[in-house]
């Protein structure tokens, strides 16, 4: 009879620490959301403008010189 109870608790116990050790972590990441702006006037929520998307940075056209070319060049 003491058995079978040290068992059952051993059991539970076991049962227990194992949800506990558990990763807690949530899987991906969660969304941060923006709070809405009402109309000062009608007190509804108003849609926000699309902001203008800025151009990609351009490319580096001219090319560095290494300290070798340059050496070079004081030496001509």
């Amino acid at each position: 009879m003491a058995d079978l109870v040290g068992d059952i608790v051993s059991n539970v116990v076991k049962g227990v620490l194992q949800e506990i050790l558990k990763k807690t972590a949530k899987k991906g990441t969660t969304r941060r959301r923006k709070r809405q702006t009402r109309s000062t006037t009608t007190g509804r929520f108003v849609r926000k403008t699309t902001k203008r998307v800025k151009a990609p940075a351009r490319k580096q056209v001219s090319r560095r010189r290494t300290a070798a070319k340059r050496s070079r060049q004081r030496t001509r």
